[in-house]
């Protein structure tokens, strides 16, 4: 990494601002009547949201921003055990917690935290290390056959997965495996290995995929259901039937700030999962695209940047991160909208959830922090 520094990317910086004000303005307009009718606040949520996810996410920003990529590249492994470690914390009955039979949660007194969060932080940081560690000691590593070290790094690459995999599937968290996976590829590739390996791992992962939904019932209904809504309108699709409701309700300007009706009692999890489509419903289509807009601008200006970035450990991390935003935005909005099955995946900075927000706010700050090593 470039020892020489300057400010951090001002478009990328300005971009990351304008989704936390976003993901503010978003929540005050979802949560507040939603919030009244729920527990007599009417800023309960976003209250919430800005204590135990905003101000402790910025603090934790703040150290990821001022601490040398090469501390981070070299404790990179030491983060992605910890995440790990937290995630088998979630197993133990007087520690884990579990909601909706999925164990997911870390009770600590008064404080809760969704581990499999910073397991994506930690992972992508870990993933960029191990490969371009591998990439610099390989420069021609695209080239390489099945039988050279290109072969043990795609055999590695599979054993990491596979572990991580295992964690998410006990909780099950499949929807975090899904994006896991879908990240790992994207900078698997972008390291220079072998086009097959990438080619082989998404065969794989899509193999891997079925295999999962067969074993499930639920899994295999929620699939059902997304080819054809009308199957279980009252069950299984019934979040999808209310989300599209709401979205079709906002019509062009939607129908107004904090006058959603579907938030009340009708479209489940309204602040969390399903934000995107109470927000398409008071801001209409224009608040929505606007919205998706911001996305692919923050993904296009992360992409630019990593073309900049010379050392193979940033760029990746770089890649990482961005996909880890965009993919994850994507997912949520594309279940909302019908063109993927419903997850569980919360829309980045704009859902309610702390554990989600400080992850993702360390991640803009080890962003930002590589942004000041462009050449």
């Amino acid at each position: 990494m470039q020892k020489k520094t300057h400010s951090p990317d001002s478009i990328l910086l300005g971009l990351c601002v304008a989704l936390l004000f976003a993901g503010i303005f978003i929540l005050a307009s979802v949560s507040a009547a939603f919030s009244l009718q729920k527990t007599g606040s009417t800023f309960f949520f976003l209250n919430h949201q800005i204590l135990f996810g905003l101000i402790p996410g910025l603090f934790f920003a703040g150290i990821a921003y001022f601490t040398p990529i090469a501390f981070i590249k070299k404790w990179s492994v030491v983060g992605l055990l910890l995440a790990i470690i937290t995630l088998g914390l979630v197993f133990i009955p007087e520690i884990g917690g579990k909601l909706g039979g999925a164990a997911r949660w870390i009770t600590l007194g008064p404080i809760t935290f969704q581990p499999s969060e910073f397991l994506k932080i930690g992972f992508i940081l870990y993933l960029a290390s191990w490969l371009s560690a591998r990439t610099q000691k390989q420069p021609a590593l695209r080239k390489q056959s099945w039988f050279s070290e290109s072969g043990q790094t795609l055999l590695i690459f599979g054993i990491i997965i596979s572990v991580l995999g295992i964690f998410l599937i006990l909780q099950p968290d499949i929807g975090t495996l899904g994006v896991i996976g879908i990240i790992s590829i994207i900078m698997y590739f972008s390291a220079s290995t072998p086009l097959w390996h990438t080619i082989f791992l998404a065969g794989s992962g899509v193999a891997a995929l079925i295999v999962l939904i067969q074993l499930a019932p639920y899994r295999l209904s929620r699939v059902a259901v997304f080819l054809d809504p009308s199957l279980d309108p009252l069950g299984k699709g019934y979040q999808l039937k209310q989300a599209l409701i709401g979205i079709g309700s906002g019509g062009i300007f939607g129908v107004g700030l904090g006058l959603s009706l579907q938030k009340f009692g009708i479209l489940p999890e309204p602040i969390s999962d399903s934000v995107f489509a109470v927000f398409a419903e008071e801001a209409g289509f224009i608040g929505a695209v606007l919205l998706i807009l911001l996305f692919l601008a923050f993904a296009w200006r992360s992409i630019v940047i990593a073309k900049r970035i010379k050392d193979p450990f940033g760029k990746l991390v770089i890649i990482g991160i961005a996909s880890w935003i965009t993919i994850q935005a994507f997912v949520n909005i594309g279940s909302m909208l019908g063109l993927l099955p419903l997850t569980g995946i919360p829309l980045p900075f704009i859902s309610y959830g702390g554990s989600a927000l400080v992850a993702e706010l360390i991640g803009l700050g080890v962003l930002l922090n590589i942004s000041r090593r462009t050449g």
